[in-house]
């Protein structure tokens, strides 16, 4: 107990070369992090504001009622049967 494993070397040694040999690398990267994070959020913002924007302008569409599902499935269930097979 007393010695340490070569598993604990190697993070001891992973943990020193990050800190010391890289050199600003991770402040540049939790830089580019926070970039990224307020560029997600201002283009979240973005698309709820146009959201909200185009809810009376007529440009929502209407979901499919059930006769456009209807006729998907009797067009699945046609394809999906065996070329060879015969329906009683």
């Amino acid at each position: 107990m007393g010695s340490l494993s070569i598993w604990h070397w190697l993070i001891v040694l992973a943990v020193v070369l990050v800190l010391f040999g890289g050199g600003g690398k991770i402040s540049t990267l939790m830089g580019d992090v926070a970039r990224g994070v307020k560029s997600f959020k201002k283009n979240m913002a973005d698309d709820e504001s146009m959201e909200n924007g185009n809810a009376g302008s007529g440009g929502h569409i209407a979901p499919p009622g059930p006769a456009a599902g209807a006729q998907r499935d009797a067009s699945f269930s046609a394809s999906s049967r065996p070329s060879g097979s015969s329906t009683p």
